[in-house]
């Protein structure tokens, strides 16, 4: 193995193998898992288990924590380098023409400010505000102090959609996307997209590490991808969280300022969030199984498809899929083309990117695609909006698919359900008051 795959990186190989890198580079090394009396700890994830849960047949044990990046057991070694910044000097990392609104801009010059400092930073901004775009200056500037750099998301389909809006604003820098489903090798690069999983991998390596979605499952309250993110950053380093709808507990660290913030309450754009039309229908379920749809629903559809606008349908659980898909794929016909799509399916990513080219009108999903994913002139219809699993945030990401172009700032947000519950009225109440402090902030 070449020593730029080691740097700043865990890299797990198993005790018989030898390893050897160029002179002049210090290997470190650690056994992966450390036995103790009655527990097992991972050097790779930190995580505690018992021996009983660890134990494997051949007398061994292994890390059950982060078993999804591979199995790591009591035969394996963890090696890595000291992250040596080994990048060449680029004077104009930025490719991107675009330019930021006011609003942007005050948002980005912070970034740049947080970034040099090496400080903690939250930036609460709505849905569609244009996040990615205000980090680009934060970003540069680190670039041109050969600072590596990490973007996070807990979501696939984040990860997936900043990749190639990153690869380019960033033509000449050399960048990496890490996730689950990715088939291509590792390769040391300055920037390195991947899901928060990921960072499990990574040890001292990121001078800027930015946590986009930082509410989102599975992330939030996660203490082993907490810890994650403090071990991939460096003692000296940035931490910058992204989120449209902070949790209490980053909310708590504000109030006792412990965490700076900054707030961006409009989006790019300039015009208000999609506000959700709620209809309440108690026998829409029994009607859907039998292949039915209320006859509001069938309205709204209708002019969906007529307009040829694309459309995500949201359901709480995987196994209602079946029957919502089945249901709308009888009332539309060969008129449009749809799927359904959730966390396992194997053909997510492709299912998705087929909704980007248009050759499916519409998707039925779980709450993978509440947030991240941006189709334009998109609607979008969550069906049992009062089930408890769409919690307020969940029901504001979803809202917020809706109207994020420039090109076509409104959509249609449609909640069915039985009644109306303590969610859904504060995710239309919070949403009515971003739109007040968005007219106040433009007055």
């Amino acid at each position: 193995m070449q020593a730029k795959e080691f740097f700043g990186r865990w890299v797990a190989l198993s005790k018989a193998e030898q390893v050897v890198v160029e002179e002049g580079m210090t290997l470190i090394k650690k056994d992966a898992l450390k036995v103790q009396k009655n527990l097992i700890i991972c050097n790779r994830c930190k995580q505690k288990s018992t021996k009983q849960r660890a134990l494997l047949p051949n007398q061994q044990y292994y890390c059950p924590a982060c078993i999804l990046l591979g199995r790591l057991t009591t035969q394996h070694v963890l090696y890595t380098i000291k992250e040596p910044n080994y990048f060449f000097n680029i004077s104009n990392p930025l490719t991107w023409k675009g330019k930021l609104t006011q609003n942007q801009l005050s948002c980005s010059k912070k970034i740049v400010q947080v970034q040099q400092n090496n400080q903690n930073y939250l930036l609460w901004a709505v849905t569609g505000a244009g996040k990615t775009e205000i980090l680009f200056a934060g970003l540069a500037d680190a670039f041109k102090k050969n600072k590596r750099v990490c973007i996070a998301s807990p979501r696939v389909d984040v990860c997936n959609e900043l990749y190639p809006r990153l690869k380019e604003a960033f033509k000449n820098i050399t960048i990496i996307l890490l996730h689950g489903y990715q088939t291509e090798k590792y390769k040391y690069t300055q920037l390195v997209i991947c899901t928060t999983h990921q960072l499990l991998r990574f040890r001292d390596a990121f001078d800027m590490l930015i946590v986009d979605e930082v509410d989102a499952f599975p992330f939030k309250d996660d203490v082993m991808l907490l810890n994650a993110v403090n071990s991939a950053r460096k003692p000296i380093s940035s931490l910058i969280m992204l989120t449209a709808t902070p949790t209490r507990s980053l909310m708590r660290k504000v109030r006792r300022k412990k965490l700076a913030v900054g707030y961006l309450p409009a989006r790019y754009h300039g015009y208000e969030l999609p506000v959700p039309r709620i209809i309440i229908k108690t026998d829409w379920e029994k009607k859907l199984k039998k292949g039915k749809i209320c006859n509001s629903l069938k309205k709204t559809i209708n002019k969906w498809i007529n307009n040829e606008e694309p459309f995500l349908i949201f359901v709480s659980r995987i196994d209602s899929l079946n029957d919502v898909y089945l249901a709308i794929s009888k009332f539309v016909g060969d008129r449009c083309k749809g799927e359904t799509v959730f966390s396992a399916d194997k053909k997510r990513i492709e299912k998705v990117q087929k909704m980007r080219n248009g050759v499916f009108q519409y998707l039925v999903t779980t709450t993978i695609l509440e947030r991240g994913v941006t189709f334009p002139s998109l609607n979008v219809l969550v069906l049992g909006a009062d089930d408890e699993l769409f919690t307020s945030a969940s029901l504001i990401q979803i809202a917020g698919r809706v109207g994020r172009s420039a090109q076509k700032p409104d959509g249609n947000v449609v909640f069915l359900c039985s009644q109306k519950n303590r969610n859904i009225v504060n995710a239309k109440k919070q949403i009515i008051a971003l739109n007040l402090k968005k007219e106040r902030m433009t007055e």
